[in-house]
């Protein structure tokens, strides 16, 4: 599949970018959240603060740049024929950030009508997005793990996305559910199937290809990408038998359910970084530490999750899921994220640029779209602030400056985007008037 890229069937330049440059602002509001909440926001995963925050990212931040991605990776590598992308990518974008808006001041305000009115945001924007991407991945002729990967992901957003309908329901006042189905017990099925099922699984499938192409590493091995993403899917679907009417408290074996996924996802990370040891160009990129940080983090969060349980008197227990929570969002997903924009964003300028077919005026090169110093020091302030929210869990008082340089680091990262969409539009522009 490697050789078969098919850059013909890439959507127009204008679907993914309004994704690429809607997730950072909502990275932002979170940091500024944060500082303005204080303290008070890390006192427990079920505080105001701390469930809008979650949101902003994931339903903010991670679902608008994945989406977008999505949109672009599957038209090329797979080949498919995306149905009509500007208009879906019209449609879903406006209906996903509005929703995510509503859902982060519901939990902030806990206003029920707010919740009730996110359900249907969430309901038209993704399920749109569902159906289209599942119709394309469907109907491919391409074969490969990578599409295996990517099909079993997108169930994963539709499972996520139908369980936290769900929870908004009950949160609204609208549903009854059985004792089985309350929100403490939703809630960690929803978030596995959010974090793995849909974003991990999502990041697998798009690293056993990119990973040896753009940072010339030697090929994912054969019985990895065929067993681990597998592997974790009937992990995710065990973990969901808790929901059973049978069941009124998780059942004994959910822990080493729990156990066996966190030593899978840390397989995955090590696997990476021994990959990323053996590569064959020595020039380390900013993309290449992106990516070598996500997989430290996600090493982190997996020995987190299973030393915590067993050792309560290093953290206090009320405290552990924000760790884990900061290792996996910050840490983790928005890691993958930053770098792989600073690594799409210019080759699409590069490339939408190319089909303009025109000798009247030079194409910038990929180091010009963004100057790799002002990336080098965007990065900087992500893992600063990386460092800032997980020494805020432990220390409330570091919550502010933690908060102010999330949102600083979030804010560079669109100014980066920005900058490389303006570099895009000028010269297409002076490609269009010399023709």
């Amino acid at each position: 599949m490697r050789n078969g890229l098919s850059f013909e069937q890439a959507p127009p330049i204008s679907v993914p970018y309004r994704f690429f440059l809607t997730a950072p602002i909502f990275g932002a509001a979170a940091g500024l959240m944060l500082a303005w909440l204080g303290p008070v926001t890390f006192q427990s995963r079920w505080t105001p603060g701390a469930l809008a925050l979650t949101h902003l990212i994931a339903a903010g931040f991670m679902l608008q740049a994945m989406c977008g991605a999505l949109l672009q990776f599957v038209a090329v590598v797979a080949g498919a024929n995306i149905w009509r992308p500007r208009p879906v990518a019209a449609v879903v974008h406006p209906l996903m950030t509005a929703g995510a808006m509503v859902l982060a001041a519901a939990f902030l305000f806990h206003w029920p009508p707010l919740f009730l009115l996110a359900v249907p945001l969430f309901t038209l924007g993704l399920g749109l997005f569902v159906a289209v991407m599942a119709i394309a991945l469907l109907r491919t002729p391409a074969r490969g793990v990578s599409i295996q990967v990517l099909r079993l992901a997108l169930f994963g957003l539709l499972v996520t996305a139908v369980l936290g309908l769900v929870l908004a329901l009950i949160l609204g006042g609208q549903l009854s559910v059985p004792a089985a189905w309350s929100v403490l017990t939703l809630t960690p099925v929803h978030v596995g199937w959010g974090l793995v099922g849909w974003a991990l699984l999502l990041v697998m499938g798009v690293s056993f290809l990119v990973v040896p192409m753009f940072q010339m590493t030697p090929a994912y091995p054969p019985w990895l990408t065929r067993l681990l993403p597998a592997s974790l899917f009937v992990l995710l679907c065990l973990w969901s038998l808790q929901l059973l009417p049978t069941q009124d408290r998780p059942p004994p074996w959910s822990s080493g359910v729990l156990a066996i996924g966190l030593l899978l996802s840390g397989l995955y990370a090590t696997v990476t970084l021994w990959l990323q040891a053996r590569r064959r160009r020595r020039q380390i990129d900013v993309t290449l530490v992106f990516w070598r940080g996500a997989m430290l983090a996600l090493l982190g969060l997996a020995g987190s999750g299973l030393l915590l349980p067993v050792l309560p008197s290093v953290i206090d227990p009320a405290r552990a899921p924000l760790w884990l929570g900061v290792l996996a969002l910050p840490g983790v997903f928005v890691s993958v994220i930053m770098g792989m924009l600073y690594k799409i964003m210019p080759f699409l300028n590069w490339l939408h640029l190319q089909r303009l077919d025109a000798m009247t005026a030079p194409i910038p090169n990929m180091q010009q779209m963004i100057p790799p110093r002002t990336m080098r020091a965007q990065m900087l302030a992500h893992f600063t602030a990386l460092a800032l929210l997980l020494a805020a869990v432990l220390r409330p008082a570091l919550v502010m400056p933690a908060g102010l340089m999330f949102s600083i680091s979030c804010l560079w990262l669109e100014w980066n985007l920005i900058s490389a969409t303006r570099v895009y539009v000028r010269c297409k522009n002076r490609i269009q008037a010399g023709a």
